[in-house]
């Protein structure tokens, strides 16, 4: 008995130190993550910059890092909010000043005063745009070489006006990595054990793709969405990574330019396009795991209208297990010169820390093929889209479908900037019958009990939405007749169908043409 105690004894005393030790090295990951913001923030003030500005949503880790600063450099530290107004900071803390919460008011205060050290502005991002608080933010960042003072503008979005930006720096708080994410989890885990009783329960893959998803994240973001996955029903589960990534991609906001997309399929759920699945299956691995020189970029896919290419485009993320996010082209269009550009920079940087990801852009032609009456808003764009897809190091795969490829810049369909260009012709009887199957089968019926290769030759040029429709008229048909679903149904829902390789029969013999030699078949 006394062996046995021993042993239970031992085992206690091991599980405690290896829960000690988990927590002693989430605290070193995160003192280690801080002295390296401390050391890059105080070589930026050993530079004598006026102004430095730090854009983040954690106001209370900008502060206490400035604190830290200011006890190591021994410099005195004042903060003023717009509730407050100005007070000190750190041991000691001095009342506030009188009547300071005025903007205006506070500046003057921090110009006359005599001391020196670090002023630090929370709430000055609504005031950029008057003509005094600048007036009087030039004079202070003028006068830093005989006062000393540095001035720290903090927010969650600055601008700065034109004036000021040869007088300030920009400081990027350092996001947590990989590591510091998987202790993040591993830290909610322990806490909703000891308040449940209960092990949170998951696997290595989903951990390591949830991990993965909450990259470009900060601290306390990455910790609400960890938390919100766990309480939910004390399980990371794969059913978490999308909702994971629809809220990263909210917080990201984007205003409806990049978006997340649920419905994601699987290469089952696509018939046909043999080679070009293939192609994907060859360069999975090297997506997800490749040097960035060997990772794939991207593809282009053109054909006809309804031939599956936006439903390949959703097969790849779904079948890779990475988000797919829309780029909505239309969208990016602003009025004010400069915006469209910059609104297609933030969506390809969204993308980056969205990463690893796809990225559709769905009838590309329609926002790169502009006209003279663009005042070149679509050659600009062109421009920075080229760029980045050929610099980019990320693991973002683009997939962009075209129904008009005539139209399409030469340059933008080289090698280097996407690996493939794949033709989605019309689906030949095999394939055909294959998209019966499937629609069928969603609908809850029995495809074998259809006569499948009769439908498919009936449904000869049809393309695989004009199947799915005919399918759906059919049923139709039959919720009207109150009937079961018939092999005639089905068959007169195609003959009352003309399908567009007739009525287009014109623009797909050019495709056709265009792709022989140039493009290589998905089927």
């Amino acid at each position: 008995m006394t062996v046995v105690r021993f042993l239970q004894q031992a085992r206690t005393a091991r599980l405690e130190c290896g829960e000690s030790y988990r927590k002693i090295s989430f605290q070193i990951i995160r003192v280690k993550n801080q002295m390296q913001d401390v050391h890059d923030l105080g070589l930026m003030l050993d530079r004598k910059t006026p102004i430095l500005v730090i854009e983040t949503w954690e106001e209370p880790r900008a502060l206490d890092l400035l604190t830290r600063l200011a006890i190591k450099q021994g410099k005195a530290l004042q903060q003023w909010t717009l509730t407050d107004g100005l007070r000190r900071l750190g041991f000691g803390e001095d009342p506030a000043v009188e009547k300071s919460e005025d903007p205006l008011r506070a500046l003057l205060h921090v110009k006359t005063s005599d001391l020196d050290g670090i002023w630090v502005f929370c709430d000055l991002h609504p005031f950029l745009e008057e003509a005094g608080i600048i007036r009087m933010l030039k004079d202070i960042a003028l006068q830093h070489e005989s006062s000393g003072k540095t001035l720290v503008l903090v927010s969650h979005q600055l601008t700065i006006p034109a004036e000021l930006l040869r007088l300030s720096a920009r400081f990027q708080l350092q996001m947590p990595n990989e590591e510091q994410l998987m202790s993040l989890v591993q830290e909610e885990a322990r806490r909703y054990t000891a308040h449940s009783g209960r092990r949170v329960k998951t696997d290595e893959l989903t951990l390591k793709t949830l991990v993965a998803n909450l990259k470009g994240l900060t601290f306390s973001d990455a910790r609400r969405l960890i938390r919100g996955a766990i309480v939910d029903d004390g399980a990371i589960t794969r059913d978490d990574v999308p909702e994971i990534s629809k809220a990263k991609l909210e917080l990201m906001d984007m205003g409806g330019v990049m978006s997340f997309e649920y419905d994601t399929a699987r290469f089952g759920d696509v018939a046909g396009l043999t080679r070009l699945k293939q192609w994907l299956q060859q360069r999975q691995q090297g997506f997800l795991e490749a040097e960035a020189d060997m990772r794939p970029k991207g593809m282009l896919l053109f054909g006809i209208q309804g031939g599956g290419k936006s439903l390949a485009a959703k097969a790849v993320a779904g079948s890779w297990g990475v988000p797919l996010l829309r780029l909505d082209m239309g969208a990016l269009y602003n009025k004010f010169f400069g915006e469209t550009e910059r609104n297609l920079r933030e969506a390809l940087q969204l993308a980056e820390l969205m990463s690893p990801c796809v990225v559709w852009v769905d009838e590309i032609e329609k926002a790169v093929a502009g006209d003279s009456q663009d005042s070149g808003v679509s050659q600009r764009v062109l421009g920075t889209l080229l760029t980045w897809m050929a610099e980019h190091k990320s693991r973002v795969f683009l997939v962009a479908t075209a129904n008009n490829i005539h139209v399409l810049p030469p340059e933008l369909m080289r090698k280097g900037r996407l690996d493939e260009i794949f033709f989605v012709d019309l689906p030949n009887p095999e394939v055909r019958a294959d998209i019966f199957r499937i629609h069928l089968a969603k609908r809850g019926h029995d495809a074998d009990s259809f006569d499948l290769q009769m439908l498919a030759a009936l449904a000869e040029g049809f393309s695989g939405a004009e199947i799915e429709q005919a399918v759906v008229s059919a049923w139709y048909a039959r919720e009207q007749q109150q009937t079961e679903l018939s092999h005639e149904q089905l068959a007169n829902a195609i003959r009352m169908t003309v399908p567009l390789s007739v009525t287009m029969a014109e623009q797909l013999a050019g495709l056709r043409h265009w792709a022989s030699g140039r493009a290589v078949l998905a089927d």
